[in-house]
């Protein structure tokens, strides 16, 4: 099996935000399976311990680039890294929002660099990546997603508006690519139990440390599963039950509707008014 997905989809992959959490187990699955794996993220250690570990469970070869991916040239910056290597498959999980706050509350640069690191970037590294895809017509493209693209909400607009962009994006490249033999999905996550929503949720005091595993939190591991379960089922895959009857819900109901909806529930999640 690993032979045949190796073949489809190698020799090598592209994991952007591969440090931690859905990333790092992203890489890990990808070099399980046979690819040979290029690791970005900001941490130049922590991706050196990813390396490491992968190298030494799965004997593929590894490359890392630590680099801000919400900095203007980081597309650029990744594709000369990558330039000698046949990229076969593409994973953008970079983006989570670290702030959570309403959007006059922080600066327009937080707001332009959540536009830079989810939208641009995963844009531009996807139109170098697949162009030698299509020509050999195999290959695959993972873009994460978030059900904060759904519809908008308060302290999120940023990041929402991003992951409505990253949704529809991956929907139609899925519309032009999948015939041509790439395979491109748009994984849509709710609440998943990443580094990062540990240490939101403990800054907002719903969790006593980063340790605990915050409550209706879809595992990493599932999350990985469910992505190559369905990488031939695009163009959008929702992950868990929870993600599939809020998308369920929300697509049954009239826009503003379901604007008022999200504003009520965050607002209630977070003990307001």
């Amino acid at each position: 099996m690993s032979d045949e997905f190796a073949t489809r989809y190698g020799p090598w992959a592209v994991i952007a935000g591969a440090s931690d959490g859905v990333g790092a187990a992203f890489a890990d699955a990808l070099a399980e399976r046979g690819l040979n794996v290029v690791l970005l993220a900001r941490r130049q250690a922590v991706l050196d311990d990813v390396a490491a570990s992968i190298r030494q469970r799965y004997g593929v070869e590894t490359r890392t680039l630590a680099i801000d991916l919400a900095v203007s040239g980081a597309a650029a910056s990744v594709i000369d890294a990558t330039a000698d290597l046949e990229v076969g498959f593409l994973v953008y999980c970079a983006g989570a929002d670290p702030d959570f706050t309403p959007f006059l509350s922080n600066s327009i640069a937080a707001a332009e660099t959540m536009v830079q690191r989810n939208c641009v970037v995963p844009m531009q590294l996807s139109h170098h990546y697949a162009a030698p895809m299509v020509q050999r017509g195999r290959g695959g493209i993972v873009v994460f997603g978030s059900g904060a693209g759904f519809v908008g909400g308060p302290n999120m607009v940023a990041y929402g508006a991003s992951k409505a962009f990253d949704m529809v994006f991956a929907e139609a490249l899925w519309s032009e690519l999948h015939d041509k033999g790439v395979d491109v999905i748009g994984l849509i996550l709710g609440k998943t139990d990443t580094p990062a929503l540990r240490k939101l949720e403990y800054q907002r005091g719903t969790l006593a440390s980063e340790d605990q595993m915050p409550t209706d939190a879809v595992p990493v591991g599932d999350v990985v599963s469910e992505a190559f379960a369905n990488l031939t089922n695009g163009p959008t895959v929702l992950v868990g039950e929870q993600m599939r009857g809020v998308g369920q819900l929300l697509a049954s109901m009239d826009r503003n509707d379901a604007a008022r909806l999200m504003a009520q529930s965050i607002a209630a999640a977070m003990g307001s008014d």
